[in-house]
C-alpha cells in the first residue's frame, strides 16, 4: 500500500519577496492499535519531517532531492512506527524554496513551494488506512523559526520564535509533475567535520577562521548568548594577496547565516542551505571566540570510496587529494560545477569530461542513473540536451561536448559498471541527440551551425577570453563522430537490428571523411593548436600517417608555448594520455609534473586544496583572474586523474570485457621523470585491483593483485594473461 499518488500538493500564502520557511501541520488520532506506519513524503522545494517530534530521516539532507521538477519529483517512504506514540501521530514538515523555487529558479516570486505526502498505516487487526496531504481543515501552515533560506543567500534562523500564524493550506496550482517517482539517486549526508585550523585576524581587522579545507557544507556552531543577540558569518575559498576575506568571485551570492539567540545555550548548523567555503568570516560575534565551537561539516552524496593513488610525488598526491575533494564537493544529489557562487548548476560538459575519473574515485553508478534520467526528461522534442540538467525553467543553449553528455556519460558508466541496464534505459536519449546533430547543419556530416562553448577556457587566446582558439565546429564534428561511435558501439551491445547497426557506421564513416576533408589542410588542421591535435588523435578521426604528422605537430605546439599546456576543458581531459599513446610518454611526465604556471601543479603551489575552474585563479603576482568567473571548486580539471589510474598506475579497462571483468595493466613509466614508485587500488564488485610499482637504479618492480572470478592482461615487455591471484615482475631498466 502506498498512497502517495493520491496526495494532494498543498501549498501556503506567501508574500511577495518572502524566502521563509512553512512548516506544514495535522495531527492524526488512530482508533486502533498502530502495528505498522509508513510516511511517503515529498515537496517542491526541500523538506525536513517530524513525526510526534522526532526527525524523520535524519541522516539525509536536501531532501527530496533536485530533479525536473516539470516531469518528475522523487518522494521518500520512511518507517515511522517506532514514532507512533499513544496511537497519534503529529506530523510535522518544514518546507523551504530550495532547488525548486529559490533564487536559483531565476524568478521565485512566480512559484510556491508545496507539500505532497501520506501516512500508510496497518492496524492490529490487519485492517489498513492511508491519510493524505489535502485542504482541508485539518492541515494547517505555519510561519517558522527560519525566516530566510536560499540555496546562493544561506540562512537566518530566529531562534526566539515558534511556530507561528497558523493559517489554513490551499492547492498548489499548476505545479503537479507527470510523475512522482521513488528515490532514485543517492541520498545526500554529512561526513567529516573538520576543525578550525587557525583564527586570523587579517588586515582588515576581521576575524576569519581557517578550517584548511575548501569545502561543501555548512558550519555548526554552539553558542551561550543573551536573548537576541545576534551572530552573522560569511563565507568564502580564499584570502587576497593581502590576505583580507574575499568574496568578489561569489558574484550574487551571499553565503550567509545569521542566528539570533533565544538566550542560553544552543547550537545550529543551516537546514536548507549549503555553501562553498574554506574560511568563514565572524561579521557579529561575541568578543571572546572559542575556535573548539566552530565544525565545518563536509556534505555530499552518499558515495562509496572506490578508488585510492599514491606516488613517490608528493604533489602528485596533492592534487590527487584536491580532486577527491573536488568531486566530494560538487556530486550533492546532480554534477555541479561549483559549490560556491550564484551557479551550482549541472552543466553537462564539466560531467562527461570528468566522468571516468568520478567512476574511478566512486561508485557513481547510481548518482549518474537518477541525472542521466533527468537529461532523458531534459531533452527536447528534436534531441537537443540543454547544457544544464537539470534545466532551470527555460531551455539552456545547445552546445557539442556538454551535449554530447548523453552517449559518452551512459556509456562511461556501462564499461566501468558493466551494467548494460544505463544502456537500454538512455538508448531513445542517445539516439535522438545524434539524430539533432545530424539535423542540425545543411551537410548531415558536420556539425557546422550554431553557437559552440568550444575548448572552454583555453589559454591560445588573448586574456580574458572565454572560448579557445581551437575552431568551435572542429570540435563540435569530432563529438559528433564520437557519440555516432559510442551509438554503434550500443547497438551491438542491445542486439538492435543489422540496418541499425550499418546506419550508424556507414554515418561514422562519412563523418570521418567529411572531416578530413574539411579541416586537414597543408599537412595539419585548420586551427593548428594543442586542442585540435589532442581531440583528433584521442578521438581517432586521422588516418595512420597523418596521426604521425598530427603528433608531431602536437608536441611542436607544446614546445612552442614553454613545453606547457595551452589547452582548456576539452583537450585537458586527453593531452597526457594522446601523449603517452604516441611514444612521448616523457613529455606527458612533464607536463603533469611541471610546478609553474600553467600546470596542475601550479594551484598547489598557491595553496590549493581543490581543483581550479582556471589554469590561474591566482596568477603569479597574487592578483585574480576575474571576479565573474573564478571558481575554486571546478572539478572539471580533475579529469587528469584518470591518467594518474590508467597510464601511471596501470589500471585499465578492456572494452571487451567491461567491468573489470578481464583487467589490463599497463603502467607507463619513464626513468628520470620525478618518479619512482606509484600504486593504485580499485574495488570492483568482484573485489579489489591493485596495481604498483617501484623503480631503482637499474629494475623496476611490479607488483599485481588480480581479484577472484576475473581475469587481467598484463602488459610489461612481454605480455602475460593471468588468472587470480597476486603477480611480481621485475625488470631491468
Amino acid at each position: 500500500m502506498n498512497s502517495i499518488n493520491l496526495a494532494k500538493w498543498i501549498t501556503a500564502d506567501i508574500e511577495p519577496n518572502n524566502d521563509s520557511c512553512r512548516m506544514f501541520q495535522r495531527t492524526i488520532k488512530f482508533e486502533k492499535q498502530v502495528k505498522k506506519a509508513v510516511l511517503n513524503i515529498t515537496a517542491l522545494g526541500l523538506y525536513e519531517a517530524f513525526v510526534n517530534g522526532k526527525r524523520v530521516g535524519k541522516d539525509y539532507r536536501f531532501l527530496p532531492g533536485w530533479t525536473h521538477y516539470n516531469r518528475r519529483v522523487q518522494y521518500q517512504s520512511f518507517d515511522v512506527t517506532k514514532n507512533i506514540i499513544e496511537e497519534y501521530a503529529d506530523i510535522s514538515v518544514y518546507v523551504a524554496r530550495g532547488w525548486f523555487s529559490g533564487h536559483i529558479a531565476g524568478d521565485p516570486d512566480k512559484l510556491h513551494f508545496a507539500l505532497a505526502c501520506s501516512l500508510d498505516v496497518v492496524y492490529a487487526d490487519e485492517t489498513k488506512d492511508s491519510f493524505i496531504s489535502c485542504a482541508s481543515d485539518e492541515w494547517k501552515a505555519a510561519k517558522t523559526s527560519i525566516i530566510f533560506s536560499d540555496i546562493y543567500d544561506g540562512e537566518t534562523y530566529d531562534a526566539r520564535l515558534r511556530p507561528y500564524d497558523f493559517k489554513p493550506v490551499r492547492l498548489a496550482q499548476g505545479y503537479n509533475p507527470n510523475d512522482i517517482v521513488l528515490q532514485q539517486g543517492e541520498y545526500v549526508k554529512e561526513h567529516e567535520q573538520l576543525s578550525v585550523v587557525k583564527l586570523i585576524i587579517t588586515p582588515k581587522n576581521e576575524r576569519v577562521l581557517d578550517f584548511g579545507q575548501n569545502i561543501t557544507g555548512y558550519v555548526r556552531f554552539k553558542v551561550k548568548a543573551k536573548k537576541g543577540e545576534r551572530f552573522i558569518l560569511s563565507h568564502a575559498e580564499v584570502l587576497d594577496n593581502e590576505g583580507n576575506f574575499y568574496i568578489e568571485n561569489l558574484r550574487g551570492a551571499k553565503q550567509k547565516i545569521e542566528y539570533i539567540s533565544n538566550g542560553g545555550k544552543s547550537e545550529y548548523s543551516p537546514h536548507f542551505s549549503f555553501q562553498g567555503f574554506r574560511y568563514v568570516r565572524l561579521d557579529e560575534w561575541q568578543e571572546n571566540v572559542n575556535i573548539s565551537d566552530f565544525k565545518a561539516i563536509v556534505v555530499h552524496s552518499d558515495m562509496k570510496r572506490t578508488g585510492y593513488f599514491e606516488s613517490s610525488d608528493k604533489m602528485l598526491n596533492k592534487l590527487y587529494e584536491n580532486t577527491i575533494w573536488g568531486q566530494k564537493g560538487n556530486f550533492l544529489d546532480i554534477p555541479t560545477d561549483c559549490p560556491q557562487r550564484d551557479e551550482r548548476l549541472g552543466w553537462t560538459g564539466d560531467a562527461q569530461v570528468f566522468c571516468k575519473a568520478a567512476s574511478y574515485n566512486y561508485d557513481v553508478k547510481k548518482f549518474f542513473s537518477k541525472w542521466l534520467t533527468d537529461l532523458s526528461l531534459c531533452q527536447a522534442m528534436n534531441g537537443a540536451v540543454p547544457s544544464v540538467i537539470p534545466v532551470k525553467y527555460s531551455f539552456v543553449n545547445v552546445s557539442s561536448a556538454w551535449g554530447d553528455a548523453a552517449t559518452i556519460v551512459p556509456y562511461q558508466m556501462y564499461l566501468t559498471y558493466n551494467d548494460i541496464s544505463i544502456l537500454d534505459n538512455q538508448y531513445e536519449s542517445m539516439a535522438s541527440w545524434v539524430e539533432y546533430i545530424k539535423n542540425s547543419s545543411d551537410n548531415p556530416y558536420l556539425w557546422d551551425t550554431g553557437y559552440q562553448y568550444g575548448d572552454w577556457l583555453a589559454l591560445d587566446v588573448p586574456f580574458g577570453t572565454y572560448r579557445g582558439k581551437t575552431n568551435q565546429y572542429l570540435v563540435a564534428t569530432i563529438y559528433y563522430a564520437n557519440s555516432v561511435d559510442i551509438m554503434k558501439k550500443t547497438a551491438v551491445l542491445l542486439k538492435k537490428k543489422k540496418k541499425v547497426i550499418k546506419y550508424y557506421q556507414d554515418l561514422y564513416d562519412n563523418i570521418k571523411m567529411a572531416f578530413n576533408e574539411t579541416y586537414w589542410k597543408d599537412e595539419k588542421l585548420i586551427t593548428d593548436t594543442q586542442t585540435s591535435y589532442v581531440l583528433a588523435l584521442h578521438f581517432n578521426m586521422l588516418n595512420e600517417e597523418r596521426q604521425k604528422k598530427a603528433i608531431a605537430n602536437l608536441v611542436e605546439r607544446i614546445h612552442d608555448f614553454g613545453d606547457k599546456i595551452s589547452t582548456g576543458f576539452l583537450g585537458t581531459p586527453y593531452i597526457l594520455h594522446v601523449l603517452a599513446e604516441y611514444g612521448y610518454a616523457d613529455l606527458a611526465y612533464k607536463l603533469l609534473l611541471e610546478k609553474e604556471y600553467p600546470s596542475w601543479m601550479y594551484p598547489i603551489t598557491k595553496g590549493a586544496t581543490t581543483i581550479w575552474e582556471h589554469w590561474d585563479n591566482i596568477k603569479p603576482d597574487g592578483t585574480f583572474w576575474s571576479k565573474d568567473m573564478n571558481s575554486f571548486n571546478h572539478y572539471a580539471y580533475g579529469s587528469v586523474v584518470d591518467f594518474m589510474y590508467e597510464k601511471v598506475a596501470g589500471i585499465r579497462i578492456d572494452e571487451s570485457k567491461p567491468g573489470f571483468s578481464n583487467i589490463i595493466l599497463k603502467p607507463v613509466v619513464v626513468k628520470g621523470c620525478g618518479l619512482n614508485y606509484a600504486k593504485a587500488s580499485l574495488i570492483t564488485k568482484k573485489g579489489t585491483i591493485i596495481s604498483k610499482w617501484e623503480m631503482s637504479k637499474d629494475s623496476i618492480t611490479y607488483t599485481f593483485v588480480v581479484p577472484k572470478n576475473t581475469t587481467a592482461t598484463i602488459c610489461l615487455k612481454e605480455t602475460y594473461n593471468v588468472g587470480p591471484g597476486e603477480y611480481t615482475y621485475t625488470e631491468n631498466i
